[in-house]
């Protein structure tokens, strides 16, 4: 099974912004939701050239699905809404960050973002707690 969007030659996507993707060997490209007022990094999802067309002009997140292979406007079944405030891309040109206003829970599992459950690290050693005490060796041991 193929995660491959249909071809995106019939997108409205303007042909400025669409040169300029670099996409994945599937033709999308990530995007990072996050809601706009506080910073807070919501999810991850995946968008072709139509998706981000949709998006840029309807005002809702639409991405695409890999798993289901379709288009899905964030909200439109579970009603947690994503409202866009801005899309930027990165300076590689290969992500996208969507600031959006989330209403209600951003993740499928019903978590506000995707990123709450599994923490890997929770606040890295700052340069002034380094050192003997900390197990971290520094520049002259």
């Amino acid at each position: 099974m193929t995660s491959t969007p249909p071809p995106s030659s019939s997108s409205g996507l303007d042909p400025e912004i669409a040169a300029r993707l670099k996409r994945s060997a599937d033709g999308l490209v990530p995007a990072i939701a996050q809601q706009y007022d506080t910073g807070e990094v919501l999810m991850l999802g995946w968008m072709d050239d139509e998706a981000l067309h949709r998006t840029l002009t309807t005002g809702r997140c639409t991405y695409w699905s890999r798993s289901r292979r379709e288009y899905w406007v964030k909200g439109d079944t579970s009603g947690h809404f994503q409202w866009v405030k801005s899309v930027a891309l990165d300076c590689d040109a290969d992500t996208l960050l969507v600031q959006v206003d989330q209403v209600g829970a951003a993740c499928h599992t019903g978590a506000r973002t995707c990123f709450d459950e599994d923490v890997l690290l929770k606040e890295a050693a700052s340069a002034d707690t380094q050192g003997a005490d900390s197990g971290v060796p520094t520049l002259d041991q």
